[in-house]
């Protein structure tokens, strides 16, 4: 695992890296087969094997870090299951269930209600549409959920999901087709202090996240174009688009340790890191 450390004279991290638990589900059958977002395109060829090579890679630069990876099983027929961040949002043992807006993904809602119930976490079944960890992110040291709308999740599923978790939600829309999700335009590198691209959001909403986050590290058009922000940190570790190398500097710049993994296939469909990977909280 190729891992780049910060410089010496970079400030810490505020959480020490711990030990995390991630579900993935392996692209068994990996396909672009319609378009419901800008960086799908189903005349473009994908290379499925390099697809599940590339994902094997990312799973075992979690273990490598000595977190967990516990896997769902894909099922034919559902193609982005590979993105398993999006199946719900788990915070204190309870998982938020996810209602996709589009009817090409519905059937993995009920995929990811049966491996969560069955493997022993509190359900919350959701009234609303959203997109489970593709619109909601947690951080612990502020105890404060983060939520996106504006091309999935419904923002009606903000509050939905604050009576859930018993937790404040701080709701944030989205203007930017590209970045669709939260998770492709924001993330969480510890307990408090986050990145993200500001262009991707509504100008309230921006004013609102460098209220919250002066101390945010900002990236530019082509860090996120290269799904710079769509990155999974344990606090001190970034795992992180290979292709987003220029944004994997700034952070290391800012104190934290990065480990790029190539995911350009898995690009395609419209994701990267953490689309592939539901942090399970317990």
């Amino acid at each position: 695992m190729e891992k780049h450390r910060s410089s010496p004279a970079a400030a810490p991290a505020t959480r020490s890296p711990g030990r995390r638990t991630y579900l993935m589900c392996r692209p068994a059958y990996y396909a672009v087969e319609y378009a419901i977002n800008p960086w799908m395109d189903t005349t473009a060829p994908v290379d499925a094997t390099l697809a599940c090579t590339q994902w094997e890679a990312l799973a075992d630069a979690y273990t490598a870090l000595g977190h967990e990876v516990v896997r769902i099983e894909p099922e034919p027929g559902l193609p982005d299951m590979v993105y398993s961040a999006n199946g719900a949002f788990v915070v204190d043992g309870i998982a938020y269930g996810a209602s996709f807006r589009y009817p090409e993904r519905r059937p993995e809602a009920d995929a990811h209600e049966k491996w969560y119930r069955t493997s022993g976490w509190k359900y919350a079944e959701p009234e609303f549409i959203n997109e489970g960890e593709g619109d909601f992110t947690y951080l612990p040291g502020r105890e404060l959920i983060l939520a996106g709308w504006g091309f999935r999740t419904d923002a009606r599923a903000h509050a939905e999901a604050a009576d859930v978790f018993g937790r404040p939600v701080v709701s944030l829309r989205l203007v930017d087709p590209r970045y669709y999700h939260l998770d492709t335009a924001l993330a969480p590198l510890d307990d408090e202090r986050i990145a993200y691209y500001p262009e991707a959001f509504a100008p309230g909403s921006r004013l609102l996240l460098e209220r919250l986050f002066p101390d945010a590290v900002i990236a530019d058009a082509e860090d996120a174009a290269g799904f710079g922000l769509n990155f999974v940190s344990d606090g001190r570790n970034v795992v992180i688009n290979a292709e987003a190398s220029g944004f994997a500097k700034k952070l290391r710049d800012a104190g934290y340790e990065t480990v790029p993994v190539d995911l350009s296939e898995l690009k395609k469909g419209g994701g990267s890191v953490k689309c592939c990977t539901a942090e399970l909280r317990r």
